[in-house]
């Protein structure tokens, strides 16, 4: 078959099936972004979750041997509610990435439909299928397809859909006529970069991804105070530079039912966070992509967003978690929390006091002696 009429068949399939922007490239090794990953490991910028070996991550045919092109896909997912609902329960917030069914499923389930597509127009063709957890990089795969950009804030920007898309890529042995890439045009803005809370943000395309608030809230370890403080009401990931960004602004990108967040899933109720057992959050919170680290970290993160919004109510569940939770991280958590708290409740103080006395871990004691003074 002619691959240009291969081409608009597979883009017009792929648009039926729930794939919004489709472009084709090259499958030659990413050399720049070689360099940037490169200076990324020297500066000690890396978070530890991406591919460790960057040949992986740039060379395209160390996947598959006779790659000729890669083709990309985006999918737009909602970056509000559809219906804003306000109450008075505690709430965190679950990154709009996380919004929906788990994405990896909805693009994983394309792609296969995609791939026996081609199969079927073209027999002997080859093709590798990577979604977010795969080693080449994205974004970098978008750009070069023509889909978008990479802002200073370090996502891929569409035209018709802002930064708010997912993103997957298949390789193949197919050889396509390449789409061109779009020209930059975030110019002198610089209002992601200035309002990145923990200034992870570099300016130069680079990302300080251990200090990003996105990779602090999915850490399975004790926080820092800086960290916690930062934290505010973020449950699982960070939207901030992708909200302010103007390329963003009046996109809201309904159009997938499966994508479309629930109140309770999208911004949970903490203190309902905090009294579910490992059964209960899988049913609950299983089937989307914040759910991925465990219950844990994400309780962890319940207990301080509580402790950020100064939460009274919370205090009786603090201290019965520093009193008789069996996970260390999450009775230093409480301990913290309770030092936020203890001047809205006289019994805090005295609580922390009588745990200093019985409390046998070394790090779980620091932080009530921390919260203490």
């Amino acid at each position: 078959m002619d691959p240009s009429t291969l081409k608009e068949q597979i883009i017009t399939y792929s648009k039926s099936i729930g794939i919004d922007r489709i472009g084709f490239t090259d499958a030659e090794p990413f050399y720049a972004e070689r360099n940037y990953l490169e200076k990324q490991q020297e500066k000690n910028f890396h978070s530890g979750m991406e591919e460790s070996d960057i040949e992986k991550r740039t060379n395209p045919k160390l996947h598959l041997e006779d790659a000729k092109s890669i083709i990309s896909f985006a999918v737009a997912y909602p970056s509000r509610m559809r219906d804003e609902q306000i109450d008075d329960i505690a709430r965190g917030v679950f990154s709009r990435s996380s919004w929906g069914i788990d994405y990896h499923k909805y693009l994983k389930d394309r792609l296969v439909k995609i791939e026996e597509f081609i199969k079927r127009l073209v027999p002997d063709a080859k093709t590798i299928s990577m979604v977010d957890t795969g080693a080449l990089i994205d974004r970098a795969v978008a750009r070069r397809a023509g889909l978008g950009y990479i802002g200073k804030n370090c996502s891929l920007i569409t035209k018709e859909y802002g930064s708010f898309v997912y993103l997957a890529e298949m390789i193949t042995n197919i050889e396509f006529e390449k789409d061109m890439p779009v020209d930059n045009e975030c110019g002198d803005c610089e209002i992601c970069l200035k309002a990145c809370p923990p200034s992870a943000l570099i300016g130069n395309g680079q990302i300080n991804a251990k200090s990003c608030l996105s990779y602090v809230t999915q850490k399975k370890t004790v926080l820092t105070h800086k960290e916690a403080t930062l934290l505010k009401d973020r449950i699982y990931g960070c939207d901030t530079c992708q909200v302010v960004c103007p390329k963003n602004k009046g996109i809201t990108n309904h159009y997938h039912e499966e994508l479309e967040p629930k109140l309770d899933e999208a911004y949970p109720s903490l203190l309902d966070m905090l009294n579910l057992s490992n059964r209960e959050f899988k049913a609950k919170f299983g089937h989307i992509a914040g759910s991925w680290r465990g219950k844990n970290p994400i309780q962890r993160n319940a207990i301080i967003n509580l402790a950020n919004m100064k939460n009274k109510e919370s205090i009786d569940k603090l201290i019965t978690i520093l009193q008789k939770d069996d996970r260390p991280m999450l009775r230093t958590t409480a301990a913290w929390a309770l030092g936020q708290l203890k001047e809205y409740d006289e019994k805090v103080r005295s609580t922390l006091l009588e745990a200093s006395a019985i409390e046998k871990d070394e790090v779980v004691l620091n932080q009530i002696k921390n919260s203490l003074s």
